[in-house]
């Protein structure tokens, strides 16, 4: 994933707009953005268990905090964002046993799925992406630290949180100490409070085991998410992104361990975006997605066992901008109903924008795709003078700007392009241009400015960053062939370095069923179809 910079600094980008306001679902209502060190910007989303292929469901997040990185970047912010990888989990075990094949296996192959997905749908402004199998001595480490300072206790190689000694446990939730719930099962016998929780648990003679203070076991599923953005992030970061339905336990659980951990808070700003559902059922009757509770909207979120599968069947025959489109067409924080109806709906509303695109090539002789837009918000302000469209547009940017200063409204961002949509179509009518048109006219330069206008803005939001593919989708298939399978290599290089050679081995026989020869040479690895 790339890593990128912002090209003008926090101090500057202010001075020319309104503050950027972020809704904290700790405090229930929206803040003035202001980082812990200006300009930089730490980010951390809750990713994946990589047991299964990652449904669309799980695009939900990351495009969404794609989407922000970039548009914090573009407001002038020096962007550090992290997603991880829950590569040891309960799921994960069963998924082993049910193959008979090693869990780490079952994670890299579950890890290149997503992160195929993510690169169709543009999501490629992740820094980060840790895997809690690599943060085992920072996670045993951090456990240590809570035990020390009376936060955390053992009992027979079982190691739990004990939520009584935290007296901010809940806030995030907005529960009561006597309202939460912890494991059950054996643990609940050994634990003090029934809200306790695992920080580290017993192996129990499981394969599948860590050595540490307290004898063989795994990580319990929160501390994992701690320890990895303490590593990357620091004591106290900026932005903790994730779906409403992580609130509880997942989050408030980060919340209590971190902040007892480190004497500090653990996040400044709580983003929670809605979920996905399959339908209209399970909505909740007047109220507010909003403000629905996490219990009401796990009930009704998209899963597997909801119709939810792989992605790559919808990806070829909606392709991955139409299911960005559609996933930002949404505030990120109400529900998001998912259904054919609404992808057609987002694929007829993309289909104007290429024929415009296709009508601009006409006229001035040039692809939408080669203009070079303004790459932060400072540099795109211009005085538009006494040109009447490049008037508009300034004010239609304007509009854009306010949309996404609030709380990063996507959805009426996307309504303020379709402004610049009919601006701009009614402009070529009344100047009567087409192809035969004077292509250094005044109208048509006023045209080049206005549409380079356009992608400045649809580049923050990650649409119309490069053309679509042309029927048959001959040479996109091969470039997302060579990248996936680039991807495989470089994941069964670091399975070989960890010597896990069983894994390295089970990516390159895969990819031989698959008629793809892996060479290994002194340089590198390369690759070739066998015939």
């Amino acid at each position: 994933m790339s890593t990128a910079t912002a090209s003008t600094s926090v101090t500057g980008a202010s001075e020319t707009k309104p503050p950027i306001k972020i809704y904290n679902t700790l405090s229930k209502t929206k803040e003035i953005f202001q980082p812990i060190s200006p300009p930089k910007v730490g980010i951390y989303l809750c990713g994946p268990t990589v047991y299964a292929e990652s449904h669309i469901g799980h695009m939900v997040g990351p495009v969404i905090f794609d989407t922000v990185k970039r548009y914090l970047r573009y407001s002038g912010y020096d962007v550090t964002w992290v997603v991880n990888i829950t590569d040891v989990d309960d799921k994960l075990i069963a998924k082993s046993r049910e193959r008979g094949i090693p869990m780490s296996q079952i994670a890299v192959e579950m890890t290149a799925d997503y992160l195929s997905n993510l690169r169709e749908l543009g999501v490629n402004q992740i820094d980060y992406l840790p895997r809690a199998t690599d943060h085992m001595p920072q996670i045993i480490r951090f456990i240590e630290a809570l035990i020390a300072k009376g936060h955390a206790y053992e009992v027979d190689g079982d190691v739990f949180f004990d939520v009584m000694k935290d007296p901010n446990y809940g806030q995030l939730s907005n529960r009561s100490v006597d309202a939460q719930q912890g494991e059950g099962g054996e643990a609940a016998a050994k634990k003090k409070s029934s809200g306790d929780f695992a920080l580290w648990k017993n192996a129990k003679g499981q394969s599948i085991a860590w050595d540490s203070p307290w004898g063989k076991g795994r990580p319990g599923w929160h501390i994992e998410c701690s320890a990895m953005s303490h590593e990357i992030l620091g004591d106290t970061f900026d932005i903790h992104g994730g779906g409403l339905d992580l609130m509880f336990p997942h989050h408030e659980n980060e919340r209590a361990q971190s902040g007892c951990c480190h004497d500090a808070p653990m996040v400044k700003y709580w983003m929670h975006n809605g979920l996905m559902r399959a339908g209209e059922k399970g909505k909740v009757g007047g109220k507010s997605d909003r403000e629905e509770s996490n219990e009401e909207a796990a009930a009704g979120k998209i899963s597997r066992s909801k119709g939810a599968g792989g992605l790559s069947d919808l990806i070829r025959r909606h392709t991955g901008e139409r299911i960005r489109f559609f996933l930002l067409r949404t505030h990120y924080r109400s529900t998001i109903v998912y259904g054919e109806e609404g992808l057609q709906e987002a694929g007829t509303s993309l289909e104007a924008f290429y024929r415009f695109f296709d009508r601009f090539a006409e006229i001035s002789g040039k692809s939408v795709y080669d203009l070079q837009p303004a790459a932060s918000r400072s540099e795109g302000e211009f005085d538009p003078g006494k040109d009447a469209l490049l008037v508009e547009m300034h004010g239609v940017r304007q509009k854009f700007l306010a949309a996404m200063d609030d709380d990063f409204n996507t959805g009426a961002a996307i309504s303020v392009l379709f402004d610049t949509l009919r601006l701009m179509n009614r402009f070529m009518d009344e100047n009567k241009l087409d192809a035969n048109s004077d292509k250094d006219s005044p109208a048509v330069a006023s045209l080049v400015a206005a549409a380079t206008i356009i992608r400045e803005l649809t580049a923050v939001l990650g649409i119309f960053v490069k053309a679509p593919p042309k029927s048959g989708g001959d040479d996109g298939d091969a470039a997302l062939l060579d990248s996936v399978v680039h991807l495989l290599i470089d994941l069964r290089k670091e399975a070989r370095e960890r010597k896990d050679y069983a894994t390295g081995d089970a990516i390159r026989d895969r990819l031989s069923e698959l008629g793809v020869a892996l060479l290994d040479k002194k340089e590198g690895t390369s690759w070739e179809r066998s015939s």
